[in-house]
């Protein structure tokens, strides 16, 4: 037991240490920093897996002068995957265990970050601004660094403030959105390993057939409606709406892809490949939410016959 607590935390803590030394690659291991957390959460039970995730903020506090912005979205993480091993536990469907654990991890980091606002400044915002100005900054400096056209350069200097006022009234949807995509690969990366490991997993079925619910269809009206609405509170509401059901159609893109890469029983090593073109390619991952949306009316999977034939 002592024994998979000092590799939880060591795991963890070396995910996380990754992330923020590492510019680039450092985004690929805090995607998997709920990993560990999660599965020692599902192995050793609440209050010794908790242990790990309490550990490794603090060491990380201490290193970082104990208060920053970054170590809010630490806690958002591991709290993520802490979450994860809560929920799995209830054995609900993928998607009430995916929306309760997001649910619960926007409840902690939205709290966190308005107590730490009103802590140094007079208002949220204040907090949320000045940090995406700062990493924007850092972004630029690094882009520098790698030697960017001098020409791409000046571009992005000159779109500083209207990035920032975007980025700024869409953080809801980048915490609520990011919490969702980070769930669903820690999901799916999880399944082999605790099958391996003997631990129970839910049987969430064949994840390749999942469909978005179709009501959500309304969402993606009322937020283009409401960003056609000449008033930024309408606008805001309808940028974040969006932003979210992105990801959820997303995932059914993906789902679909999927399906198709089983179907043809491509070779894992091509699937891998494929995968990481649609991840690095903007154009490939709008393709794969625009199938995932036009999905609900074409049904590509073919997966309403099936269920009439079921029925």
């Amino acid at each position: 037991m002592t024994k998979d607590l000092l590799n939880g935390i060591a795991i963890t803590g070396c995910l996380t240490a990754a992330a923020s030394t590492m510019p680039i690659l450092g985004f690929f291991f805090l995607l998997f920093a709920p990993l560990p957390v999660f599965f020692y959460r599902a192995k050793l039970g609440r209050r010794l897996g908790a242990v790990i995730p309490a550990v490794v903020l603090c060491l990380t506090a201490v290193m970082t002068d104990f208060v920053s912005a970054d170590l809010s979205f630490l806690l958002g993480f591991l709290m993520l995957g802490f979450a994860l091993g809560e929920w799995v536990e209830r054995d609900f469907s993928i998607e009430k265990t995916v929306l309760y654990t997001c649910g619960t991890v926007f409840l902690i980091l939205s709290s966190v970050l308005v107590l730490y606002s009103f802590f140094l400044y007079d208002h949220p915002v204040a907090l949320i601004s000045a940090y995406v100005k700062q990493n924007l900054e850092y972004t630029l400096s690094l882009y520098k660094s790698m030697g960017v056209p001098e020409n791409g350069i000046r571009v992005i200097e000159d779109s500083m403030d209207k990035i920032q006022y975007i980025l700024v009234r869409s953080i809801p949807a980048l915490i609520l959105g990011s919490s969702l995509f980070v769930a669903w690969i820690n999901l799916l990366a999880a399944r082999p390993i605790f099958i391996g490991k003997g631990i129970a997993y839910p049987d969430f079925g064949s994840l390749n057939r999942w469909k978005s619910p179709e009501t959500l269809v309304w969402g993606v009206i009322v937020g283009g409606l409401l960003m056609l609405i000449p008033n930024l509170g309408a606008k805001t509401i309808g940028l974040n709406l969006l932003l979210v059901l992105l990801v959820i159609y997303f995932f059914q893109g993906i789902a679909i892809v999927a399906f198709f890469f089983e179907k043809k029983n491509l070779p894992r090593i091509l699937r891998v490949f494929l995968y990481s073109l649609i991840g690095f390619q903007q154009v490939l991952v709008l393709f794969v939410v625009g199938m995932g949306f036009f999905d609900v009316w074409m049904d590509v999977r073919k997966l309403n016959g099936e269920k009439k034939q079921t029925l």
